[in-house]
């Protein structure tokens, strides 16, 4: 896709400091990171979204985020690192791998509800017949 900054850091139009690469997936670190470290982890061939991604891409995608997940967390002392796909910002399937800290004052993860009387039970069966 020609407009997508993406697919111009895979093709080297644009620099990215690239800590891993194959003949599948880039990964490279965050240019706005929440905390140091912070990776996405893309394919290299263009996909919106994750739902519109083929599954032996997902799978090449999510191993190298699993590998790099181990070398991330050593390498920059993390407690734990976080993975993301959120997808907003740009229209190419995505993962975010965060290191976190126990003491990095952010959120483990988003703020919480509560489903009232019989909610639960709703809208699970609205997602099943989806199925």
């Amino acid at each position: 896709m020609d407009d997508c900054i993406f697919c111009k850091i895979i093709k080297g139009a644009i620099p990215a400091e690239k800590i891993y690469e194959d003949d599948e997936v880039v990964a490279f670190l965050d240019i706005k990171p929440v905390n140091f470290g912070h990776t996405l982890v893309i394919p290299k061939k263009h996909y919106e979204k994750m739902e519109s991604t083929p599954d032996d891409t997902l799978s090449a995608v999510f191993t190298n985020a699993k590998k790099l997940i181990k070398v991330i967390k050593e390498s920059m002392s993390a407690d734990f690192v976080a993975l993301s796909v959120v997808g907003i910002d740009v229209p190419h399937f995505h993962i975010h791998l965060i290191p976190r800290y126990f003491n990095d004052n952010m959120p483990v993860f988003w703020p919480r509800k509560e489903y009232r009387e019989g909610e639960k039970e709703m809208i699970a069966e609205k997602i099943k017949k989806a199925l």
